[in-house]
């Protein structure tokens, strides 16, 4: 040690006042104690110039919680999951285009072919269930429930929000009574058929007749699958105008390949979506309209009468065989452009030569040509098609 850093007497505290200090020190020490003056009187000062010790900084408060971004992979991952388990859906699946929004509550898809999802939902969710998703809202699509439903609201007057809460209960209704197993996962919270007492194997429109939205339910408030599954536009979507829309001959170029695939190549789909290709490549047609029309067509048509006779140019030759006779040509009716008159004339030019044939043979002549008659037996007449038999 150097002279310099012996300590002298003036440096070293009274032992009193060392003790009060350790004391003073140790009370500031425990929670929620607080020192007293005389106790900060015996505490040693920081640095020589007399200043005290900088506080300490403080702490910054946290930051909200920024919202996640949306699992790309994790999604991607299911949607190929429900393609192996529906291979004839992969058409349709690869088809849609994936858009983040935090304004969907689950998963949602537009009649333009987006599907709409929520980062939260996909995060929660593991990637079984998401594959059943997949198969589910491409369903909507497919079966075209934007188009049914805007036809049933016009037909039953269905437009406010209540409305269009049971048409998408009813169109999963119809999707989910044969939508899971073999491979997909029955996704929480499914609606069913059998879950709201209706019988299965039917459709959205069937299904809209057999409930109404009452106390059971309530618990199916939150379930909306967009545009997609009723008609009705929601705020978050894009629009017609929005990016990565297919348009009406894509949709229908979509759904023809995947009937084409249900029903062209050999499996075991389920019989709703069997009997959904079959109507794609033989849509029902209204029988009793197009049957009317045709009544009325044929009844009022004034091309009708005119077209029967013409079609039936042996009916003069056949009365000419049996040998009734001639009738007297009327004259031609105003507007009908000589037809009957010409028809009329022939009929009796047939039946004279006809007769006149018959007297050369009563009074023993020979006949010059083979006749009417035989021509009739030969199949044939002058100037005019064979008769048959």
């Amino acid at each position: 040690m150097r002279p310099s850093d012996t300590p002298t007497p003036s440096d070293t505290p009274h032992p009193a006042v060392a003790a009060r200090g350790a004391q003073g020190e140790a009370a500031a020490a425990l929670p929620g104690a607080t020192a007293k003056p005389s106790d900060l009187a015996g505490r040693r000062r920081g640095p020589a110039s007399g200043t005290a010790r900088p506080a300490a900084a403080p702490r910054p408060a946290p930051a909200p919680a920024e919202r996640g971004t949306l699992d790309l992979d994790k999604l991607y991952a299911a949607r190929l999951q429900a393609a192996r388990a529906r291979p004839y859906l992969a058409a349709a699946l690869h088809a849609l285009h994936v858009v983040e929004s935090w304004e969907v509550p689950t998963m949602g898809v537009d009649r333009h072919w987006r599907c709409y999802a929520s980062p939260a939902f996909v995060d929660r969710l593991p990637v079984e269930e998401l594959a059943s998703v997949w198969v589910h809202e491409v369903s909507h699509l497919l079966r075209d429930h934007h188009g049914r439903g805007d036809r049933v609201a016009r037909a039953r007057g269905l437009t406010g929000p209540g409305d269009r809460l049971r048409m998408n209960i009813a169109a999963d209704c119809e999707i989910n009574d044969d939508a899971f197993g073999d491979g997909l996962l029955t996704p929480t919270g499914a609606v069913t058929p059998r879950l709201l007492g209706m019988p299965e194997g039917g459709v959205m429109e069937d299904y809209l007749d057999r409930f109404r939205l009452k106390r059971y339910t309530l618990h199916l408030t939150w379930l909306d699958c967009g545009s997609g599954a009723d008609g009705m536009a929601r705020p978050w979507e894009l629009g017609p105008e929005g990016a990565h829309g297919l348009t009406a001959q894509e949709r229908d170029a979509v759904r023809f390949r995947v009937a084409q695939g249900i029903t062209g190549l050999p499996g075991d789909a389920p019989a709703g979506w069997r009997r959904w290709a079959e109507e794609v490549f033989h849509p029902p047609q209204p029988w009793r309209a197009l049957l009317g029309a045709a009544i009325r067509s044929a009844v009022t048509g004034s091309g009708g009468r005119a077209g029967l006779h013409l079609r039936t140019p042996l009916a003069p030759l056949r009365r000419a065989a049996r040998g009734r006779p001639a009738e007297p040509a009327p004259p031609p009716a105003a507007g009908d452009g000589g037809r009957r008159h010409l028809r009329l004339g022939e009929r009796r030019g047939t039946r004279q030569r006809a007769a006149g044939g018959d007297r050369h043979l009563a009074r023993g002549g020979r006949p010059a040509g083979p006749g009417v008659r035989g021509q009739l037996r030969r199949g044939g007449h002058e100037g005019g098609p064979a008769v048959p038999g």
